[in-house]
This record gives structure tokens, C-alpha cells and sequence, in this order.
């Protein structure tokens, strides 16, 4: 796909880190599957990933987890 933020580049399949940060809670997911632009680096993220990160930030939250780092696991 094109790239919509740059609009030049081509995005090619990869993995990425994402760090999601509320009240104390800061949660660092690494190796998500991720579309990424050749040109800017821009990453994008399926919703069907999106929603799977979200759901586990909650139960880590609801855990009491104030700082941790998780391999991303579909």
C-alpha cells in the first residue's frame, strides 16, 4: 500500500515495538507485525493487531503491572 503519510513511499511487511503509556502503566510490546514505508519509516498496524495489543495492556493493567516488556504473540 502507499504510504498516507509521506505519500511516496511503498509500505513492505516488518515488525515493530509498541509502547503504550496510561496513568502508571507503561507496557512495551516488541515484534509486532506491522506494515512499514520504505520511504518514512511510518508504521501501520492492523485493527485484528491493534485489537489483540489493547486487550492485553487491559488484563496487564488489571494485573497492577506498572513497567513491563512483552513479545508480541498473535
Amino acid at each position: 500500500m502507499k504510504c498516507a503519510i509521506c505519500r511516496n513511499g511503498i509500505t513492505e511487511s516488518g515488525y515493530t515495538t509498541v509502547l503504550l503509556e496510561k496513568d502508571d502503566t507503561t507496557l512495551i510490546f516488541k515484534n509486532v507485525p506491522a506494515q512499514i514505508c520504505s520511504n518514512c519509516g511510518e508504521e501501520y498496524i492492523s485493527s485484528e493487531i491493534n485489537r489483540a495489543i489493547l486487550s492485553r495492556a487491559r488484563e496487564e493493567s488489571d494485573r497492577g503491572i506498572t513497567l513491563e516488556m512483552l513479545r508480541f504473540a498473535a
